[in-house]
């Protein structure tokens, strides 16, 4: 525990509560419903009593976070991150507690949706902005990799216990009853960060200074123009939108090995299960360790994992290969997409932006990273219906653009080692 203290630059063993306080809300937040949607997916359409295509609209409506990420950096700016986690967390309590206790109908579930999609707006940059303010300057791709981890580990873990409990005791009473237990733990979590996460930023000088709320308000607006106008900002976020746009390709790995090579449904699953599952559990870890103690610096790890990933996709889509070597490249390019992602958005946590602007700086970062949503799923689907009759020239087209993109994103992270560099401290 103090070799973890260590490392992550924290001053005592308060501070690392604090710090897997913020990791946990991160995740806990979305254990009772999102983090269902992949193995509990049939189970959340009986207890929700709607169709595929209504779970579908809820997701979607919750999906708008994205568009109000932007304002949400005014919030992130203007308010700690004590505040926003708490806030956030009570918001999700209630909620899901309707959900859960009252069998809401579907007008009433989207407007809950609506109000999860808003909240998340600015409770996941408050995540993030948490981590960059318990870990220490030179340690945060390590703080960011194992939050990576931890979400994972956690999301794998709780559904598993579901999985084990369901196996002797079936029925749908009991899988509302894990929903309910993972919603009632957000009352000790919201008790810890109470007690272990500090207040931070704007709201912390307007309390010293007696600062009055307008003036703080404008405080947290001019911070999202101070990073809007900083170029290495926006170098970090598109490399972190070339690393979002890599992950999704790499969902398309299990089912383009299974029409390669026709694979049975349990093989790809399996693999599936190791190669976007497991794997982000470990890279997470591994990756803010090489990050901070290989590479010392993100950007530059970023840079070579994203290299590697685009020479991984070329030997596939340009190389006839056998079944063994196309495993074997797909798990190196799950390897590197990992270690983008779990650090994805650590080089803008290592700018040296002011505390107080943070949040806002993370709120943008996310904006960016998080667009492919808009188009990648849709425009890979369409490549998919388009080829239906040859599925695996739909693949190897995906992965040509997945190439063309890992290479953006490795020259952008290059380009901002050497901006980093001739400026020397890092200044922003």
């Amino acid at each position: 525990m103090n070799m973890l203290i260590e490392k992550l630059g924290l001053k005592n063993r308060k501070d690392l509560v604090g710090f897997f306080s913020v990791l946990t809300a991160g995740q806990l937040i979305y254990s009772g419903f999102e983090a269902f949607k992949g193995t509990f997916y049939n189970l959340l359409l009986e207890v929700l009593n709607i169709s595929n295509s209504e779970l579908g609209v809820i997701f979607s409506l919750i999906g708008i976070s994205v568009f109000f990420y932007i304002p949400g950096g005014w919030i992130n700016n203007r308010f700690s991150v004590k505040s926003i986690l708490i806030f956030g967390l009570v918001v999700r309590f209630v909620t899901m507690t309707v959900v859960i206790m009252f069998s809401p109908s579907f007008s009433i579930l989207k407007i809950i949706a609506i109000i999860w999609g808003i909240v998340d707006a600015f409770f996941w940059p408050a995540v993030l902005n948490g981590v960059t303010l318990f870990t220490n300057e030179n340690k945060r791709a390590l703080g960011f990799g194992l939050l990576e981890s931890v979400r994972r580990a956690e999301e794998m873990l709780m559904n598993l216990l579901i999985v084990a409990v369901m196996a002797l005791f079936s029925g749908l009473i009991i899988f509302k009853g894990g929903m309910l237990i993972y919603n009632l733990l957000i009352i000790p979590l919201i008790f810890l960060i109470i007690k272990y996460v500090p207040k931070n930023g704007i709201a912390v000088e307007g309390e010293i200074n007696e600062s009055d709320t307008s003036n703080k308000s404008l405080e947290a607006l001019k911070g999202i123009f101070f990073v809007f106008s900083k170029p290495k900002v926006w170098l970090a976020s598109i490399s972190a939108l070339t690393i979002y746009w890599c992950y999704i390709i790499l969902i398309y790995s299990v089912p383009y090995l299974q029409n390669m090579y026709n694979l049975s449904t349990s093989q790809t699953a399996l693999f599936g299960i190791f190669n976007t599952g497991l794997m982000g559990v470990l890279m997470g870890l591994v990756a803010g360790v090489v990050s901070d103690f290989v590479f010392k610096s993100s950007s530059k790890m970023i840079s070579v994992a994203l290299l590697i990933s685009a020479v991984t996709l070329s030997i596939v889509v340009f190389f006839k290969v056998d079944m063994i070597f196309s495993f074997v490249l797909l798990i190196l390019f799950s390897v590197t997409t990992f270690l983008s992602k779990s650090v994805i958005l650590a080089p803008i946590a290592e700018l040296k932006i002011p505390e107080k602007y943070m949040g806002s700086a993370m709120s943008i970062g996310s904006f960016v990273a998080y667009a492919p949503i808009f188009w990648v799923y849709t425009m890979n689907g369409s490549l998919l219906d388009l080829y239906s009759d040859d599925k695996i020239v739909a693949y190897e087209l995906i992965f040509k653009i997945g190439i063309g993109i890992a290479i953006l994103g490795s020259l952008s992270s290059l380009l901002l080692v050497i901006i980093n560099k001739r400026k020397s401290g890092n200044t922003i």
